[in-house]
């Protein structure tokens, strides 16, 4: 007396705007496991990838789309149905809509309940908020399909629940940040305890501009238990056979006949109609149960420092891969930011598509010479090395001629980091490889980078990364394979843009400093609490500064990985001009 529902997630990487390429991954899952599958889930938007920003706004997109997934639908014949979506115009208003196809037809619609507008979600702005959904029947089943945001909130669960959903479908677009994996889980296992419902979520992977999408889809059981998970960054395709179990009521309603009408909604069933005509008149705890009896045992998921890592690579590799550069290049200068950038690059393209120049000054080192050649030749990238004293002296000519004196101090600095920047501005537009900016988030948060000099580049691969993260996460690269020189990791940062220049002439110690940066930026604490963690005030105000003056340039800086809450953008947006000052005195 059981029918068996077969359960396909699919944990694909779409591209934004990519209306045919995104279809033809729907189909291809489907040509795949459409014979074995009842349902087969995808992710939020994956019909045009996730987040698409303004193109919502855009009336011709939206005909587009609606277009392609009617025709789509028209596709969706044989035994499997599928749960896509999409933005969808309703009464003229546009809705995030997740949809089942089924037998040549879209079978139901339901609109996202809640929209995200916070951090770098803008929902609101794009999208109009649907109402409380509805549970949808399929092959006997009532599905509670409900979109991303949704499941953060307990009255649509509640509200599914109440009108008789049996299982929780959960698409989902949700971006990566550092230890955010194990809270999806929990807000789905607290969903999970208010309903005794099954959940199922699907979670997008892959980047799209800062953003990058981990998958880590998982099934649960109606007592919250993980039953399986998928795994992380990287596309993934698994199927969960659940087995529906009727309750006594309704096995009574049904008497002798069930057992063979039952086995009318295996997987052979060509059509959605329930088989039990019955069950909507059941009272909503009188219909019976799902449990899952064969959940694929996927590979594990990445913690710590490797899954930072694999985010950063994942987000590098999609952008440059989507938007169609043939490679990167990059300026190493021997030190520890452009050797884990290299790292990044090679481990994301391949060391066949990077290439680095060095760029020596009458200030830099032998030290940085040697390191920088053997990191490209650890890495087997191109290594080319080009004296950049010809433009010093070049700009040196011209400011006398504006000034009658040389450049000194700061500007003589600038001009070395610029002249770099001109040069490898200059070889990405004779080679169409796009350059990587290689400055962390330490130093963007305190202004150390040079306008159109270091901060030259399409993408930033470390962005979002802490100078003491940089560190470690150049130690754990070289447990897998020594790529990155000892001296490089060991010696102290140095910019060398002066006589026996060190980054601490300039800034606190890197631990004091990431430390007062995360109390500001992350935490959003006040200075006295951040004196109370043990800081000099003279110190935190120094940086608090520095963070309030740098904001002008953040704001010209390339785009780059996002993995914490308050990444520089998109997530923490502050004004430039700002007489607001938290700054403790006396």
């Amino acid at each position: 007396m059981t029918n068996h529902f077969t359960i396909t997630l699919a944990q694909l990487n779409p591209t934004v705007g990519d209306i045919p390429g995104n279809i033809k991954k729907i189909k291809d899952v489907y040509a795949q496991h459409k014979s074995q599958a009842d349902l087969i889930v995808f992710t939020e938007m994956v019909v045009v990838g996730y987040p698409t920003d303004d193109l919502i706004l855009k009336p011709t997109f939206i005909d587009h789309v609606m277009k392609d997934v009617e025709q789509l639908a028209k596709e969706i014949d044989g035994n499997a149905g599928i749960v896509i979506s999409a933005p969808w115009r309703h009464e003229n208003k546009v809705y995030s809509t997740a949809m089942l196809l089924h037998d040549g037809k879209i079978v139901a619609k339901r609109f996202k309940h809640h929209l995200p507008n916070y951090g770098v979600f803008d929902e609101v702005r794009v999208f109009e908020p649907g109402p409380l959904p509805l549970p949808v029947e399929f092959k006997g089943a009532k599905l509670g399909i409900m979109t991303c945001e949704d499941m953060w909130y307990p009255d649509v669960t509640a509200h599914l629940k109440k009108s008789g959903a049996e299982i929780l479908i959960v698409p989902n677009g949700s971006p990566y940040e550092v230890n955010k994996t194990h809270i999806r889980q929990q807000i789905a296992e607290q969903r999970v305890h208010e309903s005794s419902l099954p959940l199922v979520y699907v979670n997008q992977i892959g980047g799209q501009d800062e953003l990058v999408f981990d998958g880590a889809s998982f099934v649960l059981d109606s007592k919250g238990k993980p039953l399986t998970e998928l795994p992380s960054h990287t596309e993934y395709v698994s199927t969960a056979i659940w087995e529906y179990t009727p309750s006594p009521a309704l096995r009574e309603r049904e008497g002798t006949h069930f057992s063979g009408e039952g086995e009318g909604v295996s997987q052979q069933t060509p059509h959605p109609a329930s088989p039990h005509p019955h069950l909507n008149h059941l009272p909503q705890n009188g219909r019976g149960s799902f449990v899952c009896k064969s959940c694929e045992a996927a590979p594990g998921r990445l913690t710590g420092l490797e899954s930072i890592y694999q985010t950063l690579v994942l987000g590098l590799r999609d952008y440059v891969n989507k938007n169609g550069f043939p490679g990167i290049l990059l300026g190493m200068s021997g030190g520890i930011d452009s050797a884990l950038s290299a790292a990044i690059a090679v481990d994301a393209l391949g060391a066949n598509r990077v290439q680095c120049f060095m760029m020596p000054s009458p200030y830099t080192s032998q030290d940085s010479l040697d390191d920088a050649a053997e990191c490209s030749k650890l890495l087997g990238i191109k290594h080319g090395s080009v004296s950049i004293k010809p433009a010093m002296e070049a700009f040196d000519v011209m400011i006398k001629q504006a000034t009658t004196e040389s450049s000194k101090g700061l500007a003589a600095e600038n001009i070395q980091a610029r002249s770099r920047g001109v040069f490898l501005m200059a070889m990405s537009n004779a080679s169409g490889y796009m350059v990587l900016s290689t400055g962390n988030k330490s130093e963007m948060s305190v202004g150390y980078a040079t306008l159109y000099g270091d901060m030259c580049g399409g993408y930033n691969v470390l962005k979002d990364v802490y100078k003491m993260t940089v560190f470690e996460l150049a130690r754990w690269r070289n447990t897998k394979s020594r790529v990155i020189p000892e001296r490089i990791i060991t010696k102290p940062p140095t910019a060398e843009l002066r006589p026996n220049q060190k980054d601490e002439d300039s800034l606190p110690p890197y631990k004091v400093l990431d430390d007062i940066l995360y109390c500001i930026i992350e935490d959003e604490m006040d200075i006295p609490h951040i004196v109370a963690r043990g800081h000099d005030l003279a110190t935190v105000n120094r940086v608090w500064k520095l963070l309030d003056r740098a904001e002008y340039k953040r704001r010209q800086a390339c785009p780059g990985v996002k993995i914490s809450r308050k990444a520089f953008g998109r997530d923490r947006r502050y004004p430039i001009t700002n007489k607001f000052t938290d700054i403790v005195t006396g």
